[in-house]
């Protein structure tokens, strides 16, 4: 018979509670800064990507390709052990000023997250009536500006619950980060498990956390359609 004594008290109070506490803080760091670096560099990806200059839209279809396509576990390795062979050495010793691991996983989670984000901009972009840039075009503006002031406002307010369901998916992914010993929520439910041996009630904890997290941002998305995009919508 299942005769397990769950105890729950070793992950709710105490050292290990403090350990999971801070797990928690740094998986919402690590995704908070890699989700904004990753949204201004998806962004300059799209706009690459739909250049009308050749090279620059190869160069962009060759990043989307390339990221999109290998594992995030390979490009967290890459940037850890890797970053030092092509960083210049002034970018290495500030980054081995700072957290160096917490760096690398940031690295690594922006350039990943950025290849889908840039892909979800570009579908809001297709999105926008072509009317609307050859009427800009029309009135003087130049491309660039045609894309920074008519059609990526609209898109970026199309693209809201995609790129929110990417910060899911990136604080998901963030779980990646203990493997270079960053001291997010997985690898603190590991050094409980690893002290305590009760593993199962440290990764129930964690779990747990997890799923607040991913329930706190399907119900962002799902506000956000009622309260603005569905208005715009009945219009």
């Amino acid at each position: 018979m299942f005769n397990y004594q769950f105890d729950w008290a070793i992950v709710t109070s105490g050292q290990y509670f403090e350990w999971i506490l801070s797990g928690v803080k740094v998986t919402i760091q690590l995704s908070l800064v890699s989700i904004a670096l990753a949204f201004i560099l998806g962004l300059l990806v799209a706009v690459m990507r739909m250049s009308q200059n050749a090279p620059i839209r190869w160069f962009a279809m060759g990043y989307l390709e390339f990221f999109r396509n290998t594992p995030l576990l390979v490009q967290i390795f890459f940037w850890y052990f890797g970053s030092d062979k092509i960083l210049p050495q002034a970018a290495r010793d500030w980054l081995y000023s700072m957290n160096f691991e917490f760096a690398a996983a940031v690295i690594a989670l922006t350039i990943y997250t950025s290849a889908f984000i840039a892909e979800d901009i570009r579908s809001g972009v297709r999105s926008i009536p072509k009317e609307q840039m050859e009427a800009a075009r029309s009135s003087g503006f130049s491309y660039v500006r045609s894309m920074l002031y008519i059609i990526l406002p609209q898109a970026v307010r199309i693209t809201i619950p995609p790129l929110i369901n990417q910060f899911l998916n990136l604080a998901k992914n963030s779980s990646l980060a203990m493997t270079i010993g960053v001291a997010e929520l997985t690898y603190q439910a590991r050094q409980v498990e690893s002290y305590t041996f009760k593993g199962f009630e440290a990764f129930t904890a964690a779990t747990l956390v997890y799923l607040v997290i991913s329930l706190v941002i399907t119900a962002l998305v799902t506000l956000y359609s009622k309260k603005v995009l569905s208005p715009i919508g009945m219009r």
